[in-house]
């Protein structure tokens, strides 16, 4: 079995949990010293009006407005059903627990993710298999995509990076030519677009986040959509303990109605009160991406001559959801260390992340998996070179200007 495998029916081992030390908390004096955060949701009337009226209706949980958000979601994107979720990682895990995969069975998926991508395979006592990145996108490298299909392949899980989408036709294709599922994980491509298409149009199961920092927020919240209705109604099902459809309809005018327990489920339902907030954001993701799209360009116009800075591709195939603006530093020809940069940054009240640490440089994959650095070196490359700064509508221009004006600054100080 190789190096990028994990023993699908096999207990994960106790020793892979790393203590934290509870004192070692920075965070309060972190946020104090920052005045530019590195986001900031954008909420009006419309939507405060709408979670007052929620309250005021003595209806919170999944309910009516769900219902409404979901119809407008699905409405949006050009697919059959959207399933409202407390998650994009439940929307993950469902479209695996409905399948009836067999323990050990196994999922590719990109190593360059946030680890939910790969810890709902777990969770299903399946195999995550790794491939590593391209260059330029940090999307899944597809090239690599045939040489890990084996005899217990099931799916393929891409994921669509900062918003610029997978290349998605020759996934599409190795999937139905060796009869493999295909699930997208979109939590950063609300928005997104392959070859005019919006993503989670294209026929698979898709999974969204409304997280707080995505381009649309619910605070907590995701959606799964499907142009499949038997795993609409199964994820129905599913996503509220394994309850009969529409439970949450049995205190209705049409009297009192007896659920039935047909599955074992999960706790995934998305509830009114944050369906709420879904529904004006919906309505504003336009003018959302407009902002976005501003503001990135002027990023790209601020770092495109500077030759220590690479700044990450659109590729002709794709239009972006300008989810994260991510910047990799050329640290060979710097004389600070990317978390240095990092630090500079926060220093100068500014708000930055990294996306991502590879998960095959994370301790718990790299004990369970045995991983090696050379098996991906796109990842581990980028792994410690890469930074996101803020890009969000609620900055203003002059925001824009002042990070531009310190990255620059940083990069002009601490050339080699």
């Amino acid at each position: 079995m190789g190096e990028s495998r994990i023993r699908g029916n096999k207990p994960l081992r106790s020793q892979a949990f790393i203590k934290i030390d509870p004192s070692k908390d920075f965070s309060s004096e972190l946020f104090m010293s920052i005045d530019l955060p590195f986001h900031k949701s954008w909420f009006d009337d419309d939507e405060i009006n709408e979670v007052v009226e929620t309250l005021k209706s003595g209806w919170l949980t999944t309910g009516p407005r769900t219902k409404r958000f979901e119809d407008d979601f699905k409405e949006y994107i050009g697919c059959d059903y959207a399933i409202g979720l407390n998650s994009c990682t439940a929307g993950l895990h469902l479209a695996l627990a409905t399948q009836g995969f067999a323990p050990g069975d196994e999922v590719i998926t990109t190593t360059m993710t946030f680890p939910a991508t790969a810890n709902v395979i777990l969770h299903e006592r399946l195999c995550p298999v790794f491939v590593d990145v391209e260059p330029g996108t940090l999307t899944m490298d597809v090239s690599q995509i045939p040489g890990k299909i084996t005899a217990k392949t099931r799916a393929i899980m891409p994921v669509h990076f900062a918003g610029h989408p997978c290349d998605m036709d020759p996934i599409m294709d190795l999937a139905q030519k060796h009869k493999l599922l295909i699930i997208e994980d979109a939590a950063h491509a609300l928005e997104t677009k392959y070859k005019g298409r919006k993503i989670g149009s294209l026929g698979n199961p898709t999974a969204f986040s409304f997280y707080a920092n995505k381009n649309i927020t619910t605070g907590e919240g995701g959606m799964l959509t499907t142009n499949n209705e038997s795993l609409d109604e199964m994820v129905r099902v599913m996503r509220l303990h394994g309850l009969s459809r529409d439970a949450w309809k049995r205190f209705g005018k049409s009297g009192f109605s007896q659920w039935e327990l047909t599955l074992p489920g999960f706790k995934y339902n998305m509830a009114d009160i944050n369906a709420a907030l879904g529904i004006h954001q919906l309505k504003k993701i336009g003018r959302f991406l407009e902002i976005r799209k501003k503001y990135a360009a002027m990023y790209d116009e601020a770092f495109c001559e500077i030759p220590e800075l690479e700044i990450l591709e659109t590729r002709d195939y794709a239009e972006s959801s300008h989810h994260l603006y991510i910047i990799a530093l050329r640290v060979e020809q710097l004389s600070i260390t990317r978390d240095q940069f990092i630090d500079a940054i926060q220093s100068e009240g500014i708000g930055v992340a990294v996306h991502y640490q590879a998960l095959h440089l994370q301790p718990f994959y790299k004990k369970e998996f045995n991983t090696r650095l050379e098996a991906y070196p796109v990842a581990t490359s980028y792994s410690d070179r890469i930074l996101s700064i803020p890009l969000y509508p609620r900055m203003s221009t002059q925001d824009v200007e002042r990070v531009s004006n310190v990255v620059v600054d940083l990069v002009s100080r601490n050339r080699r």
